[in-house]
């Protein structure tokens, strides 16, 4: 299994960079050392980002593998005569061919977020963040209407982390309700819950998987039994499957999947990138 050093460099952030080559990275069975090299925005910063890469290069004895999203000229200039590594120029193989088809020039904006703070959507993003830590774990179930999406399930199966995914990539307002034994003691969803059924969305996971997790944050408590774990798990979906709520086991899904699984089933409106 080979072992390559990779390098993201960017004059903005390098979420871009990062996020499409780990993606890429992904397809091969091997080790990275990952190196982000963000806010690459002058020549002398080139330089130094030069330096670094030809220098282990040098160590390691093999091409780093370097993913550039640069958008200054002159500083993508020193980048490419001087690197010896494998240079991977992520706007120059998309923005220039899809700039000679669209007949037009492309903003050159650097970074996706750098005049986000303009932004209404930005805004709304910030918004939704704020929204969805406030109705996280039913601390309050005011307003709930205008959730764009409220995932229920019981504690610890991955609704906060979920939400947090949704509002903070999406910009959607995701609210997160535990379902708690006083609820399987009635037999019916919250009343909280019941006008807003058509954005209900439920998390399950498998007993013991949720044990391991309940045993981190409370060892050797009936909260953490696998028994009790069991029991809440097998009363939830049942409520779940008498109320006609879709739902999806979290045991073996990323936040990513299980976001993607999420907005095909409820289709928000509301959808912002």
């Amino acid at each position: 299994m080979p072992n390559r050093s990779v390098f993201f460099i960017s004059d903005g952030t390098g979420i871009t960079a990062e996020t499409f080559g780990n993606a890429i990275l992904a397809q091969f069975e091997m080790k990275a050392r990952c190196v982000r090299l963000p806010f690459v925005d002058t020549v002398d910063k080139a330089h130094q980002a030069i330096r670094q890469i030809n220098h282990t290069a040098e160590v390691e004895g093999n091409k780093p593998i370097v993913f550039t999203t640069l958008v200054n000229e002159e500083v993508l200039q020193v980048i490419t005569q001087n690197c010896h590594g494998l240079l991977l120029d992520m706007f120059g193989t998309f923005v220039n061919p899809l700039e000679k088809e669209l007949g037009i020039k492309s903003n050159h904006r650097i970074g996706r977020f750098s005049d986000a703070s303009k932004s209404q959507a930005y805004h709304d993003r910030i918004e939704a963040i704020n929204f969805s830590l406030a109705h996280d774990d039913g601390q309050s179930n005011r307003d709930l209407a205008s959730s764009d999406i409220i995932l229920v399930g019981v504690s610890r199966s991955g609704k906060t982390p979920t939400s947090l995914y949704l509002a903070m990539q999406y910009g959607l307002k995701a609210s997160n309700y535990p379902l708690i034994p006083e609820d399987f003691e009635r037999h019916q969803l919250p009343p909280a819950l019941v006008p807003h059924k058509h954005k209900l969305f439920g998390l399950t996971i498998n007993p013991d998987r949720l044990s391991e997790i309940r045993n981190e944050r409370r060892p050797n408590s009936r909260y953490a039994s696998l028994a009790n774990c069991r029991e809440e798990v097998a009363q939830a979906e049942s409520m779940m499957r008498r109320s006609g709520i879709r739902w999806l086991s979290t045991t073996t899904k990323s936040i990513e999947e299980i976001a993607t699984t999420i907005l095909q089933e409820i289709r928000p409106e509301r959808l912002e990138y």
